[in-house]
């Protein structure tokens, strides 16, 4: 017999939902020899086959599922399958809007737990955040050499995650020679992605569709674009004709990307401004200076890594939120989000609406925002949503 995890009794209840994870406290016994990393295979209590899947001792997530087909053999060939499907899977998207960048593994929503991996023009970038993806990287090289043979590959794990299942931070090239950054396209805007010192991966592709909607509301405005990151909301806010768009983030190389944004778009540099400000504090800056915008988008960090920090982030979203409310004229766009998957839709829709309240002002809440489709969420897998956003009109 192979190295199995035994359930408790009445656990197996979300395996045969589908859902990949199997947590600690669900697990009765293990039978076999084990490493970090290693293929199992789960029962129920009374012994039928439920999954297989790599075991993780040092997690609260024990077991994470590769397949639930017990005849499927996790070699070479199975993840060439997964990535080849994923890639069929998102042709019509590429196709369709002319993409040069796009995620193209969305971990367990793709069959694949614990890997993501992105596309930026022709660097595939990694990263393996679960014991399992770990302990296959080299089967994950091979399959992509296999289906992308012009391709250089680099990993980026260098996330914090990665020690809750016993591993260190790295990051690497996995194969062929990676520049220090790409250009890619979306919607016919220019992006450079540094793919070695960038966040996540490099950019931000869940955000591409919100971006085409945010910049219809741009024309003639005056554009506060917070926490801006390389800036792209506000390329494309200048290319959809904004009067002017002010630029905030905290970092420095972030901002000079986002210069350089607007200048390989051939975009006016006079219209923007690019500041290293704190987000909170130019907020209340702008409140005092009398400085208000006919439109502000909000894209900060996750406020949430963990349940016991909930109410701390939905304070945070809220004082961040009503200051923006505060400086905008009336009849203004706020375009607002959270990327935290542990805070719901309707948790944020109503700390946006305290937020008014607070504001002192009547909001109407015109369009709801979600992740690109290249990032979707498998039904058996509902934490793989975890991008939602709103357009508000602020009167």
């Amino acid at each position: 017999m192979s190295a199995s995890v035994i359930l408790q009794p009445t656990r197996e209840k979300s395996l045969l939902r589908r859902h990949p994870w199997v947590f600690s406290r669900a697990i009765e016994k293990t039978v076999g020899r084990m490493n970090k990393g290693d293929t199992v295979d789960v029962f129920s209590h009374d012994g039928n086959w439920l999954g297989r899947g790599a075991w993780s001792p040092e997690s609260q997530i024990q077991v994470r599922i590769w397949t639930f087909d017990q005849n499927e053999i996790i070699d070479n060939g199975f993840f060439q399958r997964r990535i080849a499907i994923a890639q069929s899977s998102r042709e019509d998207l590429i196709s369709r809007h002319g993409l040069t960048g796009y995620r193209l593994i969305a971990a367990e929503s793709d069959g694949l737990p614990g890997v993501t991996i992105d596309r930026y023009d022709n660097v595939l970038v990694c990263q393996l955040l679960s014991a399992g993806a770990d302990k296959h990287r080299n089967k994950i090289v091979w399959a992509l050499t296999k289906q992308f043979p012009d391709c250089s590959i680099y990993e980026r794990s260098d996330v914090g995650v990665r020690k809750k299942e016993g591993l260190e931070e790295i990051t690497q090239v996995l194969h062929g020679n990676v520049p220090d950054e790409v250009v890619i396209e979306e919607n016919g805007v220019k992006i450079i992605v540094d793919v070695k010192q960038g966040h996540k991966t490099g950019f931000y592709l869940d955000q591409r569709d919100n971006r085409a909607i945010a910049a219809k509301y741009a024309k003639d405005k005056d554009v506060l674009n917070c926490f801006c990151y390389t800036g792209t909301f506000g390329s494309y806010a200048l290319a959809a004709g904004a009067n002017s768009v002010t630029n905030l983030d905290v970092s420095d190389l972030a901002l000079t990307t986002a210069k350089r944004n607007v200048e390989i778009n051939g975009l006016d540099t006079s219209k923007s401004e690019f500041l290293n400000l704190d987000v909170f504090q130019a907020l209340r800056d702008f409140k005092q200076q009398e400085k208000h915008f006919e439109q502000i988008i909000l894209d900060p960090p996750k406020f949430v890594d963990s349940k016991s920090s909930l109410n701390r982030a939905c304070r945070g979203y809220k004082d961040i939120n009503m200051l923006a409310m505060q400086i905008m004229k009336p009849g203004g766009i706020l375009v607002t989000f959270s990327c935290s998957g542990l805070l719901s839709s309707d948790l944020f829709q109503k700390v946006v609406a305290d937020a008014a309240l607070d504001a002192g002002r009547t909001v109407q809440f015109i369009e709801r925002l979600g992740q690109a489709a290249d990032h979707p969420v498998g039904s058996n897998y509902p934490e793989g949503f975890y991008l939602k956003g709103l357009v508000c009109k602020v009167l």
